[in-house]
């Protein structure tokens, strides 16, 4: 286009980046959870501390300073640039980390009086469970390979085989413990990052045929050679909890919908729970949603399941709106987590599917769990810290008048 002499050229448009500027409504609802979430816990536990002659608040206590450390975690995490993690040395280091924990877990783990061994004793009387690493391993490996490998994940043996070894390795350690609402979790979650990051739809529905195939066969293997009855017992305590040839079998199960049932639409009250007064077995950890149930009723149920929904879309908001492949895969993974964790777990207290034995992220007394999952939700912070350009229009200052030679170039 020819431009005449005295004619301005077109101003250009000026963008700027959202930097530095944290999601506050993904805040105000972790935030809310997180309140929530203690306040249940303590209602849930006070009976049970009373119960094992130590003070009500004991657990009340232990997971107010758990929350602290998590959430300072979370804000300066928050605040680190999220690209550290897409480093081979970080990514390859948490998973081989994680699977070296996983491996020391039936040698040197403990029970925690739960008769199934998945924890590791620390100095001081705490404890740490691998687990936890695993599921924020595999969220920082595979997007760091995906992120990498993006232009070859249409092939299955690039694009596919490696992420089935990679996590077929963890979920192998896991169902040895056992664990199998954990190792469902991250099977769920390897699977969608590797259809978000390209993957062919058929290539991933071919390996989770096979993978039901040998977790199938996995589960028969343990159940007649090792003789594990773990699973047998969930399935039925399902199938049947009210009419269980074995009754001890299917308690908490049984003492879980009564507390459902009997909160009826407003719930009987908080702290009124008759269920946590040591008929409903882990109320304060894997079943505190069934107390909730019982003391908010089904308002307060909805409103909790509402909140878990509202996070998971901010979230994926966030992965949406990233301006790079690896922060918006972690951001899917790492919301994805919480969400799915908290679906298995509410349907478990339902009864909707066996009792996996699966915590309520937030809500379940644990320091390791609530910890790590205040950490990840800071890595989704500071992946909406950065943010798509969005396009403003706004007022620039005069341009000097181009030289000459300028308008003879056009002409």
């Amino acid at each position: 286009m020819k431009r005449t002499k005295g004619e301005k050229p077109e101003k250009p448009e000026k963008e700027k980046v959202r930097i530095g500027n944290i999601d506050l409504t993904f805040v105000l609802v972790l935030l809310i959870l997180l309140g929530l979430g203690i306040v249940m816990m303590f209602s849930a536990s006070y009976a049970i501390a009373i119960n094992e002659e130590k003070d009500g608040y004991y657990y009340a206590l232990r997971q107010i300073i758990f929350a602290a450390v998590g959430l300072i975690a979370m804000f300066a995490i928050s605040m680190i640039d999220y690209h550290i993690l897409a480093k081979k040395g970080v990514a390859f280091a948490a998973y081989i980390g994680s699977v070296i924990l996983l491996i020391l877990v039936p040698i040197i783990g403990t029970d925690q009086g739960t008769g199934i061994t998945r924890w590791i004793r620390l100095p001081g009387g705490l404890t740490f469970q691998p687990s936890e690493l695993a599921k924020f391993a595999i969220v920082i490996l595979f997007a760091y390979l995906i992120d990498l490998n993006f232009d070859k994940m249409k092939k299955f043996t690039t694009g596919t085989l490696p992420y089935v070894i990679l996590v077929g390795i963890i979920v192998a350690l896991l169902m040895l413990q056992p664990h199998l609402s954990c190792s469902l979790l991250i099977l769920s979650i390897a699977v969608t990052l590797v259809f978000v990051g390209g993957a062919r739809w058929w290539h991933i529905l071919l390996v989770i045929l096979v993978g039901a195939l040998l977790m199938t066969a996995l589960v028969l293997f343990l159940i007649k050679y090792k003789g594990i009855g773990y699973f047998t017992v969930r399935f039925e305590s399902w199938l049947h909890p009210f009419d269980s040839p074995d009754p001890d079998k299917t308690w908490q199960t049984r003492q879980s919908l009564i507390a459902i049932g009997s909160g009826g639409l407003f719930g009987l009250g908080f702290g009124e729970s008759r269920q946590k007064y040591l008929y409903l077995p882990e109320s304060e950890n894997d079943f505190v949603f069934s107390i909730v149930c019982e003391e908010l009723g089904m308002l307060g149920a909805v409103t909790v399941i509402l909140l878990f929904g509202a996070l998971v879309a901010q979230g994926f908001h966030i992965a949406t709106h990233c301006k790079d492949r690896f922060g918006m895969l972690i951001a899917i993974g790492f919301t994805l987590q919480i969400g799915l964790q908290a679906f298995l777990n509410i349907a478990v207290v339902a009864n909707l599917v066996p009792n996996t034995g699966i915590s309520l992220p937030f809500f379940s007394y644990g320091g390791t769990a609530l910890m790590m999952q205040l950490a990840q939700m800071g890595i989704v912070l500071n992946v909406s810290r950065s943010r798509q350009p969005v396009t403003v229009r706004r007022p620039l200052s005069p341009p000097e008048e181009p030289h000459e030679a300028y308008y003879q170039q056009d002409a």
